[in-house]
């Protein structure tokens, strides 16, 4: 009975763990008449929640876009800036003026590109520091998290499941310790008593009482305490904080706060018109200057008109290569913007509580349900004992 009682705690512990993950989809008949994993069921509230303690604690974008060096970022990029801004100008004229473009020789289109080339390095540096200075104006950081844990249900499981994943061995683990000793205390009732009521009624203490006691023990005590003076304890997961903090960071910034993810939301997000608003104007003013010297020929050549059209697709151009190009420095962006250890490190300083809502939101919402599915496989499971002994 003893270790009948141990399965039935590890059996209940290995459905509750599982039940927290799977199915990613709905199993069944809607909406009652099934399962669905706690976390994928659950996902819009911990995408936010795990959004804003990303946003509110953990991340500040003025922070981590401060660390870029435009110089450094330029070099990184100069030679897809180059052969980009090469591309443009030569779409540019041959567009708006093919006639004057073609008639030029080679030697003089190669000098206006050059021309051109040459202010693309402040171009650059002119950019990143307006987007520096007004990082909060055109970058939704949470809205970053959120589309990223929201376009795949997978990830969030992962999130969730990977750093809990010493949590969950210890919830298992539990089961089999908590259902021995019950167990036993069962072994000496069905003696006494020789009922066939016990082992139904133990088995479904045994899987209510061990999955109950399992969670609690995962988050508390969130100080570490002595039992009876002697033992010292703590909740696991309170007790893993250095461990969970680095994974969580590496998660995060392989996953979610990803150079690509950061880039897309700066100029496909939802205030990414602002800084298409920047991007258009630093270009023109960049095309002015370095066609200052030239200005009366434009005005004959060319004409204000026209010209203020080439300034326009000039912009709209460089908008189109943007993204391509920034993506050259990606190594040193991570590198630069450090979200892993960022994370790790303000991790450390939560308060427990606020640490603890890392995950707790896992468990909270459906947590009775899980331990009344242990109830009722325990009850199960001692069910069949009786019919055996009386067979």
């Amino acid at each position: 009975m003893p270790v009948i009682a141990a399965i039935i705690g590890y059996l209940t512990k290995r459905a509750a763990i599982e039940m927290m993950f799977r199915p990613i989809q709905f199993v069944g008949v809607p909406p009652v008449l099934g399962w669905q994993g706690v976390v994928p069921r659950n996902s819009e509230r911990m995408i936010a929640v795990s959004a804003e303690l990303l946003t509110s604690r953990l991340v500040d974008p003025k922070e981590i876009f401060g660390r870029i060096d435009p110089d450094r970022l330029v070099r990184e990029i100069e030679l897809p800036l180059l052969l980009a801004v090469d591309e443009i100008t030569q779409e540019v004229m041959a567009q708006y003026h093919p006639r004057l473009w073609e008639a030029l020789p080679p030697i003089a289109r190669e000098m206006i590109v050059k021309q051109v080339q040459a202010g693309a390095p402040d171009l650059v540096r002119r950019i990143m520091a307006d987007l520096q200075e007004n990082i909060d104006d055109v970058l939704d950081i949470k809205q970053v998290a959120v589309s990223a844990l929201t376009r795949d249900k997978r990830l969030l499981v992962k999130l969730i499941r990977d750093i809990s994943r010493p949590e969950m061995a210890f919830i298992a683990r539990c089961g089999v310790y908590f259902g021995l000793i019950l167990g036993l205390v069962q072994t000496v009732v069905w003696a006494l008593t020789k009922s066939p009521l016990v082992l139904p009624l133990f088995g479904a203490a045994i899987g209510w009482f061990t999955d109950w006691l399992a969670i609690k023990l995962v988050f508390f005590p969130r100080e570490r305490r002595k039992i009876l003076g002697l033992v010292p304890f703590q909740g696991v997961f309170q007790r893993r904080r250095d461990e969970v903090a680095k994974q969580y960071g590496a998660l995060v910034a392989s996953e979610v706060m990803t150079v690509p993810n950061l880039l897309d939301a700066v100029l496909r997000g939802p205030r990414s018109d602002r800084l298409l608003r920047m991007i258009d104007r630093v270009v023109r003013e960049t095309i002015d200057a370095q066609s200052e010297i030239a200005r009366p020929l434009i005005a004959v050549t060319v004409g204000a008109e026209r010209f203020a059209q080439i300034k326009d697709a000039a912009a709209d151009r460089a908008l189109r290569y943007l993204p391509a190009t920034m993506l050259s420095a990606e190594d040193y962006a991570t590198e630069a913007l450090d979200v892993r250890d960022t994370i790790a490190t303000k991790m450390r300083r939560l308060t427990r509580v606020e640490y603890e809502g890392l995950l707790r939101p896992a468990f909270r919402q459906d947590e009775w349900k899980l331990i009344a599915v242990g109830a009722v496989i325990g009850a199960v499971i001692g069910e069949l004992q009786v019919l055996l002994l009386l067979h």
